[in-house]
Parts: structure tokens; sequence; C-alpha cells
């Protein structure tokens, strides 16, 4: 770090902020279901998780910090000040929604904040937007995916006479959701960049609900006639290690992104010539991250583990096996999603299998709501706090 001007050393030591308060209140994801089915102690939750998300960033390509630090916003908008700017804004939003017990997603606090302060820079041409042909494709193929969940979900609700039209709306969606990250998963369709960042907002938490509800319901219907003590022994273990992929998936994504913004940085200030990430930074974040876990933002854990449903041993298993199966699959093709969105769902959807009323639809609203406003909100923020913090530099 020798040589380094203080703005690009502070801009660092905010990147690793920023992974500490993701950690901080991120740690629900991964403690929520083991702490509220007692499968182990807080301390011990805690302690595990952190190590897991401190290991995730090695065990995963940098795919993620590449879209971070490359697929969002144009070289010409990401300066050393609008980088330091945009980690202030994200920072101070993660931290406000912790301490409101809002499980917001740093990701989107942090690519709001990139966004917002390279407008501020470079104008609406900073933004790396999507071509015409790619949203023309995304739009025909989600079409033909909801036609299909449409047909299938409608034809199997008409076999139980249920509501046929309820049965095939959510069968629209459910497919128009599933059909995206199954043909980027096989290659036939390419997105990246802000455009999969938006899309996911959306699809990930309806694929934690759809693959946490069939998950529930197999593992119903296999261990149907076993008593719930048994149920407890077997899945309590498997419910713990669950857990600890899914923080290690968690480390992997979120981990990234102080990688991919502390190398945009020293790309921008000239001390380094390409997008290669070097080891220090990888090292570094992955600590952050693991240090804020190891604190723990419990206000987030009561709402999650407690408000939205209650949770059985074996359904927290089929909560964080579908999350960590989702985190792991996005995390390979370098998306930065939310954690906070695949978990919610998956607790949603498991949840579900109880009956609508089984879940507590207006923790759900409010949530939904802070994920949807989260994005807009960093950018407005991040770009008036561009234009305070020049006009502060110049005045002084």
């Amino acid at each position: 770090m020798i040589g380094m001007e203080p703005i690009v050393l502070f801009g660092i030591i905010l990147a690793l902020a920023l992974n500490f308060v993701n950690g901080l209140n991120d740690a629900s994801h991964s403690i929520a279901t083991v702490v509220a089915t007692k499968a182990l102690s807080p301390f011990k939750a805690v302690l595990y998780t952190g190590i897991c998300n401190m290991i995730g960033p090695f065990l995963f390509t940098t795919a993620v910090a590449a879209t971070i630090g490359t697929a969002i916003v144009h070289a010409s908008g990401l300066t050393p000040l609008s980088i330091v700017v945009a980690m202030g804004a994200a920072i101070g939003l993660v931290f406000v929604a912790t301490r409101s017990g809002i499980p917001i997603s740093s990701s989107h606090a942090m690519v709001g904040g990139l966004l917002g302060a390279g407008i501020a820079v470079a104008g609406l041409s900073a933004v790396i937007l999507p071509s015409i042909s790619t949203l023309e494709q995304v739009a025909f193929y989600g079409l033909i995916g909801g036609v299909i969940g449409a047909i299938i979900l409608g034809l199997f609700t008409a076999s139980f006479k249920e509501d046929i039209r309820l049965g095939a709306m959510l069968g629209a969606v459910c497919g128009a959701a599933l059909i995206i990250p199954v043909l980027m998963l096989s290659g036939a369709l390419k997105i990246s960049g802000l455009l999969a960042i938006v899309l996911f907002i959306f699809i990930s938490p309806i694929i934690g609900i759809v693959g946490a509800f069939l998950f529930d319901i197999l593992i119903s219907h296999l261990f149907r006639y076993s008593r719930r003590n048994r149920m407890r022994r077997i899945f309590q273990p498997l419910h713990v290690l669950a857990s600890l992929l899914q923080a290690t998936a968690h480390g992997a994504n979120d981990g990234q992104h102080a990688v991919g913004v502390i190398t945009a940085l020293l790309v921008s200030s000239g001390l380094l010539l390409t997008f290669d990430v070097p080891q220090w930074v990888i090292l570094t974040s992955a600590v952050a991250i693991g240090l804020g876990t190891c604190f723990g933002g419990w206000q987030v854990v009561d709402k999650m583990a407690k408000q939205i449903t209650k949770i059985r041993p074996y359904q927290g298993f089929c909560a964080a096996t579908a999350s960590s199966a989702i985190l792991v699959a996005i995390t390979e093709v370098g998306i930065p999603v939310s954690s906070t969105h695949a978990i919610n769902g998956a607790i949603i959807g498991v949840g579900a299998t109880r009956g609508k009323n089984a879940v507590q639809w207006k923790v759900v609203r409010e949530m939904m709501t802070a994920w949807i406003i989260t994005i807009p909100l960093a950018i407005a923020v991040a770009w008036a706090g561009y234009f305070a913090v020049s006009l502060a530099l110049t005045v002084l």
C-alpha cells in the first residue's frame, strides 16, 4: 500500500467497512433459522458462520468482483472520489437499516451508490446499460416461461378443483422467473451487469420461495410417518451444515463486493493497469466480512427468525439448502445477487406449506418495500453526496 494517495487509502478503509456492515446485517441470513430452531446457540452460530463467511471468497472465482468493478459503471464514472462517496452512501444505508432491524440488501446499496456517484461524475452515459437485443431476449423467454408455467400450474390446480385463475397467475410468475436463471446457467442466455442485478431483485426471492416450498413438501412426504423427535435428530445436524454452506456462499458472493470496489479504486487511481485482483484485497475483504458476521445484527435476526413465520428444524434445513443452492449457482455466473432476498424467500416458502395464514405478510411487505427502494435511494444519496463532498473540497 506504500505510495497510495490518502483518498485511495480512505476508499479502501470504507470498502472494508462496507464488508464489515455487510456481515453485520447479513449475519442474520445464515444464523436466523438455526437460532430460531435452536439447532445452535447464538454464540456458536455467529462464530461458525463468521468463519465460513471468511472462507467463502477463497473458494469461488472473482467473477462477482469483476461485475462490481467493470460491468455497472463505465470507467469514466469511476474516480477515487466517486468510489469513496458510493461506499459512504452504502455504508450509511446498511448501518441505519441494521439499527432499525430491516434486512436490506447491502449488495444493492453498494450498486446504487456506484450508480449515483458515477452519474454525478459523467452523467447518465456512465451507466452500462444492456443492449436492446438483450432486453428483447429476456422479454421473449420470460413470456415463454410465463405461458408454460401458467399452463402447468393451471392444470394442476384444476385437477384438485381449486381456483384455476389463481393457479395460472402464480404459474406465470414462477415460470417467467425460473426460465431466466435456467437459460443463464445453460449458457443459452447471456445477461450480466445492471440488468442481471435488477432482474434478480425479483427472481431470487421467487426461486427461494418455490425451491424451499417444493423441498419442504418432498421432505414432509418422505418422513410423514416419522415422529417429531426423530425428525429433529435427523435434521438438526443437516440444518447446521446447510446453514454453514449458506454462510460460505454468502461470503463468496457478498464478500467480493469490497474486492471489486477496491480493485476498481486501484485501477482508477493508476495503481493497477488492468482489473486483476490482488490476493491481499481478497484476504482483507474476507476478514472484514467475517468480523462483521461475528458481531451480528440481532434485530434483523429477530425479524427473520421469528416474525416472518415459525420454523421447524426440517424446515430450517429446507430453507437453508434452497437459499444456498441459489447463492452458489448465481455466484458462479458472476451476479452480485442479494442473499437477503434468497433466504427470506426460502423462509416464506417453508412457511407457506402450512397455509397462507402461517406467514406474516405484513412483515413480508415491509421487507419487499425496502428491497425495491434500496437501489433508487442509494442512487439519490450518492448523487447528492458527491456534489456535497465536491463543494466542500472546493471551499476547503
